[in-house]
This record gives C-alpha cells, sequence and structure tokens, in this order.
C-alpha cells in the first residue's frame, strides 16, 4: 500500500469557498490520506456547512479552535495529530487537480526527498485564471530570500521535518519563514512542473494586503534571519520587484 497522506486545512470564513476544495480533495486519484481540518473562527455560524461539506470523508479529523489563532498555530495543532508519513497542505480557498497527491508522492519516492512543491494556477472568485506560477527545478536558501515562488497549497512534506520546525505564528509569510528555516538545513526541495494546484487571489484576504505583506516581510528579514535595518529594506526591495514580475507580467 502507499504511503499514508495527512491532509491539513486551517479553516477562517472560507464558507463560500470550501466546498469547492473539499471536492478537489474527495476526487484525488491517491486515495490513502486522512484529512485534518482546524476551524479557526471563533463565530461557529459556518461550522454546519463546514461539517456537510465532509461528510463523505470517512478518514478525518475536526480540530475545533476556542479562539482564532491564525493558520500556522492550527497547521502546527494538525500536524501533531497526523499519522501520515506525508503530509500535504491546502488553504480552504484552494483547488487541486484530480492527480496531485498520485504525481508528487511518485516524484518524491522516485527522487528520495522529503520537500516537493508544484507550478499553480492563479485564480480569481469566479475560478477565471489570472497568471501560471511555473515552479523551479530545485529551489535553495539563496534564492529564498529574493522571492518566495514555493505556493503553500502545493507543498508536500515528510513528516518527520516537521518535529522541530513549526510554522511560525505571523499573520502572512508563515508558510516563508518555515520554508526559509528548512532550507537553511541544505533540505533538498525539488519543484514539480506542472500546474497541479489552483491557488485563490481574494481582494479582501490577508495575503493580498500590501501593508500587512511589507510588514511581515520586515519581521522576516529583520527579526528572524537578523538581517539589519538597511539589509531588510534592500531585501523587501527585491522581494518586492519579484512579486510584480511573477503576478504581473
Amino acid at each position: 500500500m502507499k504511503p499514508l497522506i495527512s491532509i491539513i486545512i486551517p479553516f477562517y470564513q472560507k464558507k463560500n469557498y470550501i466546498e469547492q476544495t473539499i471536492k478537489s480533495i474527495v476526487k484525488q486519484s491517491q486515495k490513502n490520506f486522512e484529512l485534518i481540518l482546524v476551524y479557526d473562527d471563533p463565530d461557529k455560524s459556518d461550522l454546519p456547512h463546514v461539517l456537510k461539506v465532509l461528510k463523505d470523508i470517512k478518514r478525518k479529523t475536526i480540530i475545533i479552535n476556542k479562539k482564532n489563532i491564525g493558520a500556522g498555530p492550527s497547521r502546527n495543532i494538525a500536524i501533531l495529530k497526523a499519522k501520515g508519513e506525508f503530509i500535504a497542505f491546502i488553504d480552504a480557498d484552494d483547488v487541486w487537480k484530480k492527480h496531485k497527491l498520485k504525481n508528487q508522492l511518485l516524484f518524491m519516492l522516485n527522487n528520495k526527498i522529503k520537500f516537493s512543491f508544484t507550478s499553480y494556477s492563479i485564480i480569481n472568485k469566479k475560478n477565471t485564471i489570472i497568471k501560471l506560477i511555473k515552479a523551479k527545478r530545485t529551489i535553495s536558501y539563496d534564492d529564498l530570500i529574493k522571492s518566495c515562488d514555493i505556493g503553500l497549497s502545493t507543498v508536500m512534506i515528510k513528516k518527520d521535518l516537521l518535529k522541530k520546525n513549526k510554522f511560525s505564528r505571523i499573520k502572512t509569510k508563515e508558510d516563508y519563514i518555515l520554508w526559509l528555516k528548512l532550507s537553511k538545513q541544505n533540505i533538498k526541495m525539488m519543484g514539480i512542473n506542472q500546474s497541479l494546484v489552483s491557488w485563490r487571489k481574494l481582494d479582501n484576504s490577508l495575503s493580498s494586503s500590501i501593508f500587512q505583506r511589507i510588514k511581515d516581510a520586515f519581521y522576516v528579514y529583520n527579526n528572524f534571519l537578523k538581517f539589519s535595518f538597511i539589509k531588510s529594506i534592500y531585501y523587501i526591495s527585491i522581494m518586492s520587484l519579484n512579486f510584480f514580475k511573477k503576478r504581473y507580467l
């Protein structure tokens, strides 16, 4: 039997999209998985809908946070509950292609690696494709500090890498910090040049807030990487330029 994959989803106010996300999981050609959803909203009004959407998934765990703690800490809680040898992350408004898990698992087993990511499409709230982001064959630490080219919902990782490496508590870029931690440990990160994920861009999302992105980017460089103020501003400028090129050119 193929290794068990633990799929982790933090949920916060994504009622309009969670059904499409879950359907893309149910339709996966790789069936040996468990789903761990962390409900991270103190307002429980969306919970009945979420439970209804999850009814067709037999192997699942639902964790209900007492208060909103954010996506990063919610994923950390789910990781502790995960039984799979591999972990795949997906946000509650993103969508996977049918063979995402199957192709990615085979790629990792064949290449004997512990971390992989894929190309992905950026879509809007109407599911229209805005842009295709191609995955690089490999990504190093030097690549990452200039541009975060790893989409969270494309990542599959061996669980043992996450025993000591956790997501940060900051509001955005919590995944970016984790990728940086792993790359500094010389973990081989390989990309699959297949668009196996649709990442949804919403105007009201935290990741779309320019101010929040700049604030969190400064935290990454200045607090986490311990760069000086000037060096932090320099890398924020480089990252912003690369972000603009990636999304709009």
